[in-house]
């Protein structure tokens, strides 16, 4: 009996082996394929400060918001979360705008801005369920993260912040650890292929710090211990109106076209300390690829799946290669042509 035990207990443990090799395996097999295509471009894109001191934090996601969308990525792949709506404040001397300068050159509101989650709809579970794909049944379209495997996604957060944390509508939080997990979750479920996550706010370092995911590359306005500043002060509104790194990024995406070649290590260095008045951190560590050789438009413009079809003539395809003769059949024709109705009147005559 003992024996026959043994035996059993032997077999178990030899079937267990087996599977966990086969379950490393099966991981390792979709580690190396998970990756392989780039296909699409997603925006998530998110103010989290109300009030009308923080127009700024506004007129920062709207500015990204502009670029994103003049560069080709279409309104339904950006998801706009916005925490107040400063173009409909009674404050605001010119309704229905946002500037984020004093000349009022940029109209970042523009006249077809699409805002997914507004007011008290931008809290810290919306975000996270957003990333994590973890929506109440029934949600709309327009307020999923329909990413995929071969999703590039650019997330870009500005708001109050400290080490380690970003305020939400003042009255809550997300960690940095939260966010670490939040991207860990989608990278598990195939929701994402590369991430850009760019943060303004104080301290933005501090919320990349715990990133574990691969293919992650990461940018923040200020390291730990430094703020970032506001940019100037808009005379005919009394408030600060754009941060200093967004106006920066946004004064280099300006020059950006959809067949530019610009790189993310160019974008990288956009505003260095002597206009920042503080020191842009960066994390590349997470990211397979060198920076240097990533077109900024791989995340801040748009991908769309092209079929590229032979062209025919002289009944002939002619392709790149070569050429090959092939028969070309013609369909029948769905519908035959009838003649148009006689006309009787000038008959008679």
């Amino acid at each position: 009996m003992f024996l026959r035990g043994t035996v059993l207990f032997s077999f178990l443990l030899l079937l267990f082996t087996n599977s966990c090799h086969s379950q490393a395996q099966n991981f390792n097999n979709f580690s190396r394929k998970v990756r392989k295509g780039h296909t699409n471009n997603w925006a998530v894109l998110v103010d989290t400060s109300r009030f009308w001191f923080n127009y700024r934090h506004v007129a920062n996601v709207l500015s990204i918001y502009r670029s994103v969308k003049r560069l080709g990525i279409p309104d339904s792949q950006i998801i706009l979360m916005i925490a107040d709506d400063m173009a409909c404040n009674p404050r605001n001397p010119r309704p229905a705008t946002v500037f984020n300068n004093a000349n009022q050159h940029i109209n970042v509101y523009g006249d077809d801005v699409e805002v997914d989650y507004r007011g008290y709809e931008v809290t810290v579970e919306n975000f996270v369920r957003l990333l994590t794909g973890r929506l109440p049944p029934g949600t709309p379209r327009s307020k999923q993260l329909l990413t995929d495997e071969g999703s590039n996604v650019l997330v870009y957060l500005t708001g109050h912040g400290g080490d380690g944390f970003l305020k939400f509508q003042d009255s809550e939080e997300i960690t940095s650890q939260e966010m670490a997990d939040a991207l860990e979750q989608m990278w598990q479920k195939r929701r994402y292929h590369e991430t850009f996550f760019m943060i303004d706010t104080c301290q933005a370092a501090s919320m990349y710090e715990r990133f574990y995911s691969p293919n992650i590359l990461a940018v923040g306005s200020s390291l730990v211990g430094e703020d970032s500043l506001s940019h100037h002060v808009d005379p005919a509104i009394g408030v600060y109106i754009i941060d200093r790194y967004t106006y920066y990024a946004l004064e280099f995406l300006e020059n950006v076209t959809p067949q530019s070649n610009n790189t993310m290590a160019n974008f990288l260095k956009v505003c260095p300390p002597s206009v920042c008045i503080s020191t842009v951190g960066v994390r590349s560590d997470l990211f397979r690829r060198d920076p240097e050789h990533v077109h900024i438009t791989d995340f801040f413009g748009s991908v769309r799946p092209i079929n590229l079809l032979p062209r025919v003539t002289n009944q002939k395809i002619v392709t790149r290669k070569s050429e090959t003769t092939v028969p070309v059949t013609t369909k029948p024709n769905k519908y035959r042509y009838v003649p148009p109705l006689v006309n009787f009147d000038t008959i008679a005559q």
